[in-house]
């Protein structure tokens, strides 16, 4: 008889894939002792979003979270998603970065650490790994599973065996968007299990309504470890459900040994705390077969709907769908998992809404083409990369070796507002935010997101105001419909929206305003030097530098009296949590600087003005 091992993930990736990742710790609390008695082989309870999650909105020590979560599962082995050299935030980091967090992880509580290169590109993992095993702790070598002309079963029976020689305890088959069938899950399985001894355990979101028949095939074939995801917060995005799985294989060879009973009451408990977050529910919460052909992975369609949204652009979304196949070929063919999934979806959503391919190149994909996120599986566009880097050289090597030790100059950067190592280690992850964190907390003004009362939702879900209706001014008609906002200014607000078909920007001034869902509405008020958004120049002729969409500024990277080049970089923009430089568009001198970092900006604002030769 074959026992089938269940890893739940309703901590982690079942939250993640529906609810944003917004799960508070104290909502875990209460069910953590009935979780910790199920008998599951791991619970995923940390690593993938829920690091950022908790420093960015919800205002959480991730640590501290990890260190509750280990004194109230004294019987299970916690497990955690690494991802490879970029360990929970967007770059690589140098070795000594990598070692240090992975042992504080195990320190704090890690058990199982499942590690993956969003590329495959196993050089990237081998420090992890190692420092895994160093630790004592249990390494679960990671296949991103994805399919293209260069993805076939040879290519995964390679990276497995690459894997078992580096010492990795098992083997996770980690399908992130939903795209394996049934019959190549057994064909795939079937020819790892010829090649290595590691157990095999396979990971499938819902998506594509495959993954439960994905996993008896699976089973069927060798693999001996599922992830599944609670019924409260699984399927679509998420996972097929715990219960759902435990019942096809009770009674048969593959029996999973867990309560069903049992189950129920874990499934009761977070039924009740899903509605808590109810304003964070993903619209994409059923079956999307559209997934087999874009590969959009379950975190991130819900991310690309948001994003588009806030462009006032939700219309285009069939048009990102259609480019990021596009996107990905010309990169060649990196799997979609982060950060991966978002460089090509960002970059997807640039060639659409700006109105050419690569008009715009954000900096992650130049990085990417530079080979400093690893080798590509495929070829890469050659005419893409030259569009977008240039001349620069492209490098060979692991991207880590050329980066020095880093974590002195991480201690000394943030000294006085970090207690402690693992404050450090935030500070690795996410430096702005991680300070931020840092200094509220020093002040006692912590404040976590508001969670919007149930009467709200029952008065109406998530909509409060009307964002579309007819206005009766004077025995006139007017048809608005609210097709976007931005953040500018200290109290005033620009609103995109259309007037009888025809495009409008107004600016609301804010003269008072109440909180919703808690709270005294009070805002902090940041000054700058730079004219205040809403006041800036409206663009007007070409020595005029806009953005082609809104965001917040990371770096402005010249001053007046400056003599730039069409093509320089001039401003770093954040939008889409993906960096962008702009470029001049002409040659000549700054003559004019509007904005400061940290200034949000939209659209119809001149960032800066340069007088043409």
């Amino acid at each position: 008889m074959t026992k089938i091992h269940i890893t739940e993930l309703v901590l982690r990736d079942g939250h993640q894939s529906l609810l944003a990742t917004r799960m508070r710790t104290e909502d875990m609390l209460p069910i953590l002792s009935k979780l910790d008695n199920a008998g599951f082989w791991s619970l995923e309870a940390w690593g993938g979003a829920t690091f950022d999650a908790c420093v960015r909105f919800l205002r959480e020590d991730p640590w501290d979270r990890l260190q509750t979560l280990r004194k109230n599962l004294p019987n299970s082995r916690i497990q955690m998603l690494l991802r490879g050299q970029n360990l929970l935030g967007y770059r690589h980091y140098p070795d000594d970065v990598a070692r240090a967090f992975v042992q504080k992880s195990a320190d704090k509580g890690v058990d199982v650490f499942r590690v993956f290169d969003a590329m495959n590109d196993l050089r990237n993992l081998r420090v992890t790994i190692e420092a895994v095993k160093k630790a004592g702790k249990h390494a679960e070598g990671t296949l991103c599973y994805t399919t293209s002309p260069v993805h076939d079963i040879p290519h995964f029976v390679g990276l497995a065996k690459e894997l078992e020689a580096m010492g990795c305890d098992t083997l996770a088959i980690k399908d992130m968007a939903g795209l394996l069938t049934p019959y190549t899950t057994a064909e795939l399985v079937k020819a790892i299990k010829a090649a290595v001894k590691m157990p095999i355990h396979i990971h499938s979101h819902a998506t594509s309504g495959l993954s439960a028949m994905s996993f008896l095939k699976g089973v069927e074939a060798g693999a001996t470890m599922l992830d599944t995801c609670n019924s409260a917060l699984g399927e679509g995005a998420s996972h097929s459900s715990t219960e759902s799985i435990v019942a096809a294989l009770q009674g048969t060879e593959f029996d999973t040994g867990l309560n069903l009973a049992q189950l129920q009451e874990i499934t009761a408990y977070f039924r009740e705390v899903r509605k808590k977050y109810w304003q964070f529910e993903s619209e994409f919460t059923g079956v999307d077969t559209r997934v087999l052909v874009n590969q959009v992975p379950g975190g991130m369609i819900s991310n690309l709907s948001n994003q588009l949204k806030e462009q006032g652009a939700l219309n285009r979304m069939d048009e990102v769908l259609a480019e990021i196949p596009r996107v990905r070929e010309d990169l060649g063919f990196p799997p979609l998992v982060t950060p991966t999934s978002q460089i090509v979806g960002t970059q997807a959503v640039l060639n659409v809404l700006t109105g050419g391919r690569y008009k715009s190149v954000t900096t992650e994909v130049k990085h990417y083409l530079q080979g400093l996120y690893g080798k590509a599986p495929g070829q890469i566009n050659q005419e893409v990369r030259s569009l977008a880097i240039g001349s620069l050289d492209v490098i060979t090597c692991r991207p880590a070796d050329l980066l020095e030790p880093e974590l002195d100059k991480l201690r000394a950067e943030i000294e006085g507002l970090a207690k402690s190592e693992e404050d450090t280690l935030t500070y690795a992850m996410f430096p702005d935010l991680a300070r931020t964190y840092f200094q509220e907390r020093a002040a006692g003004t912590l404040k976590t997101e508001p969670l919007l009362p149930k009467e709200a939702a029952q008065a109406g879900g998530q909509r409060f105001a009307p964002n579309e209706f007819k206005i009766t001014l004077h025995g006139e008609t007017y048809h608005i419909k609210l097709t976007g906002s931005g953040q500018a200014g200290e109290d005033q607000r620009p609103f995109y929206v259309s007037v009888d078909g025809v495009n409008e920007e107004v600016f609301v001034d804010t003269l008072s305003e109440v909180a919703v869902g808690g709270g005294n509405g009070a805002r902090a008020k940041a000054k700058s030097n730079a004219p205040e958004a809403g006041k800036r120049p409206r663009p007007s002729h070409q020595g005029h530098v806009t953005t082609a969409m809104p965001g917040a500024i990371v770096d402005v990277l010249v001053e007046v009296g400056k003599k730039v080049k069409a093509g320089d970089p001039v401003l770093v923009i954040e939008a889409m949590k993906m960096e962008n430089e702009i470029q001049a568009p002409v040659s000549g001198t700054v003559i004019g600087v509007f904005v400061a970092k940290g200034d949000t900006v939209t659209p119809d604002e001149a960032l800066l003005e340069i007088q043409a030769e």
